[in-house]
């Protein structure tokens, strides 16, 4: 019997999955914290297949560990916790779970616009302490997303999804990445095809939905805050080292941008104390796919493709090159 170790909690229906195909499951079941190195270490040894979830690394001393390691299915869109090219020398393919993420993580992109642009955090806090006096013309004032100009950083699944809600916004869209839309998706989601530079300098929010590599680790910094209007608002539900959070927060404090609004860090799960204390910033919890619906796909994705190497079949989203 195949033994498959589950590095945290996840949905029940992944588990039914894998106990109606026979396999042995061993699950790090503590709700208060991550697994440790030491634990997967100790954990894999015996193990023929890992799901792990984003927030647990996986480098070369723990898949050395395992030297009857078949698969490592992670359960979410990225994968820059695994060590995915040190897999690939021992033949092990890496899966990840993308698509099943775009609806849920496109909606918490346009909350966090919408909440910075309406003041609403700033709004629920004042609600809960002082409260107001009753409305006047001029009190609390934010900004109307319609006829803003959105610069979409990374015009993938997540992208376009967000390109396509806020089309319904009355945003004027820009977007950059390697490659441009065709002509008849650009009409559709009301999209112009431009540089970074230009979003940089033009836009009044920009959005990220970019992987966390070594070409975008910080490509949003110091320069780019100095480029960007002062009244221009920031977002990020990709992946926290795109931004480089130091620069951020100048940024912010000298009023070189108006707002951000953050659902990753840079170095995750700690959040710089500073952002806590600037009313213009919007903090979520990596929430980007926290629903009920996205986590349940996720689960189904992992599990079967556990199955089907268990069962000598491909998995689907191999991510580094392994047949």
């Amino acid at each position: 019997m195949s033994k498959v170790l589950i590095a945290g909690r996840i949905p029940e229906h992944a588990l039914n999955i894998l106990k109606d195909a026979g396999l042995d499951i061993d699950v790090y079941d503590d709700s208060k914290s991550l697994i440790t190195k030491d634990e997967l270490s100790k954990r894999i040894t015996d193990k023929d297949f890992l799901i792990t979830p984003l927030s647990t690394q996986v480098d070369s001393d723990v898949i050395d560990k395992a030297p009857n390691l078949k698969l490592i299915a992670n359960y979410g869109a990225g994968f820059n916790n695994i060590d995915v090219d040190y897999a690939k020398s021992k033949g092990i393919p890496v899966t990840n779970t993308p698509k099943v993420s775009t609806v849920s993580t496109a909606e918490v992109t346009c909350g966090l616009m919408i909440a910075l642009s309406h003041r609403m955090m700033e709004g629920d806090t004042l609600m809960r302490h002082e409260g107001f006096s009753g409305w006047a013309p001029l009190f609390f004032l934010g900004h109307e997303l319609a006829h803003k100009t959105l610069g979409i950083i990374g015009m993938g699944q997540i992208g376009q999804a967000v390109a396509k809600r806020m089309h319904a916004f009355d945003m004027d869209i820009l977007y950059t990445q390697r490659h441009q839309l065709d002509p008849e998706t650009e009409k559709t989601l009301g999209a112009n095809f431009t540089t970074t530079d230009d979003i940089i300098k033009n836009a009044d929010i920009i959005t990220l939905h970019l992987p966390a590599t070594p070409k975008t680790h910080h490509m949003i910094g110091a320069e780019q805050f100095k480029q960007m209007k002062n009244s221009a608002m920031l977002i990020n539900a990709a992946r926290g080292p795109i931004i480089d959070e130091a620069a951020l927060y100048d940024a912010l404090v000298n009023h070189e941008i108006a707002g951000a609004g953050l659902d990753v860090y840079e170095k995750e799960p700690h959040v710089d104390d500073g952002f806590k204390s600037l009313k213009n910033v919007v903090l979520t919890p990596h929430i980007g796919n926290a629903t009920v619906e996205a986590r349940d796909a996720m689960a189904e994705i992992v599990a079967k493709n556990t199955v089907a190497m268990d069962k000598g079949d491909k998995p689907k989203y191999v991510i580094n090159g392994v047949e």
